[in-house]
């Protein structure tokens, strides 16, 4: 089921999220590796307990949509300031049928504090903006999933969140995980 869901969604991308800009005309013949694969790598950052989770500046959906189609356990929010990215992300969502997904038209910032499992960031802004956008919104035991294209180097501020390291994705890119210390 999830498979033939994120074929759908891959399709939806091909179809609709190119078109539009989301995501790039280069990228046309290998949204499948390059984003929908990419964006479930992240699975493995999740913990069974995890019950909600926000997507930052979801854009395409990505990684917010393909996650919530292999978690159906999770409550996702993608969180999207541009008013004709939320449109295909209520477009995309209602074609999926997800019934664990909203979408939030705004800045993440506006979401209530303290009431999510995990942050995702991929494609959102640096590690540091990053945390800093995250953090707040986090539970106690939270944690951010940062998408890194490279090497993780990043100056993260006089308060540092804990950082983990998963190389699940290909040679040249890694999830790191940010949580409070």
């Amino acid at each position: 089921m999830e498979q033939e869901q994120l074929r759908r969604f891959e399709r939806i991308l091909l179809e609709r999220a190119v078109p539009m800009g989301l995501i790039a005309d280069s990228d046309r013949e290998r949204i499948w590796e390059r984003h929908v694969l990419d964006s479930v790598a992240a699975v493995s950052a999740f913990d069974p307990e995890d019950r909600d989770s926000v997507d930052l500046g979801s854009g395409a959906g990505l990684p917010g949509i393909a996650l919530a189609i292999e978690l159906p356990g999770v409550r996702f929010v993608l969180a999207e300031p541009r008013a004709r990215r939320v449109g295909f992300l209520e477009y995309a969502v209602a074609e999926l049928e997800l019934e664990n997904v909203s979408v939030h038209h705004g800045r993440a910032e506006a979401l209530p504090h303290g009431a999510f499992d995990v942050a995702t960031a991929r494609a959102f802004a640096p590690p540091r903006r990053s945390w800093a956008a995250a953090e707040p919104l986090l539970r106690p035991a939270g944690r951010v999933v940062y998408f890194s294209g490279g090497p993780f180097d990043a100056d993260l501020g006089a308060d540092p969140p804990a950082i983990r390291e998963l190389p699940v994705l290909d040679s040249s890119r890694r999830l790191v995980i940010m949580s409070r210390r």
